[in-house]
């Protein structure tokens, strides 16, 4: 599976980014991927070529570039629950930062990159994030809904903008929540307001997890919900992608 590490223009700089493709000599489908606040590390790498090995050129760039080359904090090789505190306190300046000018910018250029990649064909992508990257996602896919075809977003707060962000997304979403993270009750009302909106959508609590439930390399991870994930997140690409 060819990787490449790169550096992608934008308008503050040039960021850092991760891509996975297949080795085909052929054009795929082109998804950013977004990672969750830890940002580039070695689950995000292994989950990019497991994604691009079902067909896609998957670019995961580094969300808080502006700081550096990822990893912007030091990370252990396993993110337990007694790293966290100290981690987050070095994280949520660069997360409370990143304003949605500042998601919107950036988009624009990784978007706009991948429409340069020779191993990428033309025609709308995907976008999929994870935790905080999940929010970015959908703001992504509000802004360019020409080009984005359609997001995922698992264990993220999709609903932090409030749904005047929804009417503005035409991709189809598959919305993967964390049972710790929101009630039944608060994922009746979010799904109600992406039904008014317009949205195609699939909205769901996978039982028995917690928020970071697909990151194998921190305490909240479960198997059972990466599983869920890939067999929610691979249907949906293929249909929106596969003929592109």
């Amino acid at each position: 599976m060819p990787t490449m590490t790169l550096r992608i223009p934008t308008a503050a700089g040039r960021a850092d980014a991760f891509a996975a493709f297949p080795d085909r000599g052929e054009q795929h489908p082109g998804v950013l991927m977004y990672a969750d606040g830890f940002g580039i590390r070695p689950v995000l790498r292994e989950m990019a070529r497991e994604l691009a090995g079902h067909g896609y050129y998957v670019l995961v760039p580094n969300l808080f570039h502006r700081y550096g080359p990822a990893p912007v904090v030091e990370l252990p090789e396993h993110i337990g629950e007694e790293a966290r505190p100290a981690i987050f306190a070095q994280l949520m300046p660069l997360i409370e930062a990143h304003t949605t000018e500042r998601v919107l910018s950036d988009a624009d250029a990784y978007l706009g990159f991948l429409t340069t990649r020779p191993e990428v064909s033309a025609g709308p992508v995907a976008v999929t994030g994870y935790c905080i990257g999940g929010l970015y996602a959908m703001r992504t896919a509000a802004a360019h809904p020409d080009q984005v075809a359609a997001v995922a977003a698992f264990h993220g707060p999709v609903g932090a903008d409030g749904p005047g962000l929804f009417s503005r997304i035409t991709a189809q979403v598959h919305l993967g929540h964390a049972e710790g993270d929101l009630t039944p009750e608060a994922l009746g009302e979010l799904n109600q307001a992406l039904d008014a909106a317009g949205v195609s959508h699939t909205s769901e609590i996978y039982p028995g997890t917690v928020h970071g439930f697909t990151m194998s390399d921190t305490d909240a991870f479960s198997a059972s919900g990466l599983e869920r994930h890939w067999e929610r997140l691979l249907p949906l690409l293929d249909r929106t992608l596969a003929d592109r």
